[in-house]
């Protein structure tokens, strides 16, 4: 199957009136999509952002456990960093993505509101086509609307057991990540 990669969008996402802003990067986000990603196989995470301050620190802290005192603490961390690129806009991950595999990707934007002709987890996982994949994951209070607009797919938005719909961007990657990438229930070995 063709690579999955991810992407951290910063930018553009919404706050909560709903205002199309640049969100601030967390360090907690940036290890736990690097490790999500390695644990399931994915090409690699982008962390999407214009400001040219955030940037920099989302390339300190890759460094920091790529090449830096990290690298030599913890092993396994510096695998999972590895998959972390930092570029400007979604529309930079798409052309690395073709550059890197030679086929535009199928980009899928991922929220928590429902929209309509959004994608079941399990149909995207079915209908996946044989080309590179790219799930967009928004910080602050989710993609800008103009981002489900451009995206190929949209997926259906988590549902818990009641109206609070609220997760951080690392709970609802890693749920969404599992149900479209994991070894299925039935196929695990304990």
């Amino acid at each position: 199957m063709p690579p999955v990669y991810a992407a951290l969008v910063h930018h553009p996402v919404v706050d909560r009136t709903g205002r199309v802003i640049a969100a601030a990067l967390t360090n907690l986000d940036l290890h736990d999509l690097a490790r999500l990603a390695r644990t399931y196989g994915m090409g690699g995470v982008y962390v999407v952002t214009p400001l040219e301050d955030q940037q920099e620190f989302a390339r300190r802290i890759v460094s920091h456990w790529t090449t830096g005192p990290g690298a030599e603490h913890i092993p396994d961390r510096r695998t999972a960093m590895q998959l972390v690129q930092v570029v400007g806009t979604i529309a930079d991950a798409v052309a690395d993505v073709e550059a890197r595999d030679g086929r535009r990707p199928r980009v899928t934007a991922s929220g928590a509101r429902a929209l309509p002709g959004a994608v079941r987890h399990a149909d995207w996982r079915d209908l996946r086509p044989a080309a590179p994949q790219l799930l967009l994951f928004g910080t602050a209070w989710g993609l800008a609307p103009e981002v489900f607009a451009a995206a190929d797919c949209v997926l259906q938005p988590i549902a818990g057991t009641d109206a609070y719909n609220h997760l951080s961007v690392r709970s609802a990657a890693a749920i969404l990540i599992d149900r479209l990438l994991g070894v299925p229930a039935s196929d695990r070995a304990y």
